[in-house]
Parts: structure tokens; C-alpha cells; sequence
């Protein structure tokens, strides 16, 4: 069960980080556009890194991997609620 929440929050989390990667907020737009792209392919893989390590170790019955891996969604959803609303 803890594999399956963390698989759906890391689905969101790449959802968040997409959305923010193609926002429009000017500390994206002061980057080189070969610096966005190539950003971006290394962002993305390192939260695919971060999620099938979460999984594995809950696999291996680390439980409270679920709950550190909650806390961090929630951190992903606060930054990208701020970038994509202007606040930041």
C-alpha cells in the first residue's frame, strides 16, 4: 500500500515540476535556453531518482519512507503553488 501512494504522489510531483519547468516565471525566463532544456532533463531525472528510491526502501519495509516522501510532496506542492500563482 505505501509503494502505491508514493508511486501516485510521485506522479503529481512530476506533474508540479512540469508545470513549474514550463511556467512562464521570470527566474526561468533570465535562464539560456540551452540551460532551461538541459535543466530541466536533469531536474526531472532526479525526481525520477528520488521516487524509485523511495519505493525500494519502502519495499524493503521502511514505512516511514511513505511519510518523509508525503512531507516532501507537500514541500513540491507549496513551491509550485507559489511559482505558479506569481507569489514568489
Amino acid at each position: 500500500m505505501t509503494i502505491l501512494v508514493i508511486f501516485c504522489l510521485g506522479i503529481a510531483n512530476f506533474a508540479l515540476h512540469r508545470a513549474v519547468l514550463e511556467s512562464s516565471h521570470p527566474a526561468f525566463g533570465r535562464l539560456p535556453r540551452a540551460k532551461r532544456v538541459r535543466g530541466g532533463r536533469i531536474t526531472l531525472a532526479t525526481e525520477f531518482l528520488v521516487l524509485v528510491a523511495a519505493m525500494m526502501l519502502a519495499a524493503n519495509g521502511w514505512g516511514t519512507v511513505g511519510w518523509i516522501y508525503g512531507l516532501y510532496f507537500l514541500l513540491n506542492l507549496l513551491a509550485a503553488w507559489l511559482i505558479l500563482t506569481g507569489r514568489v
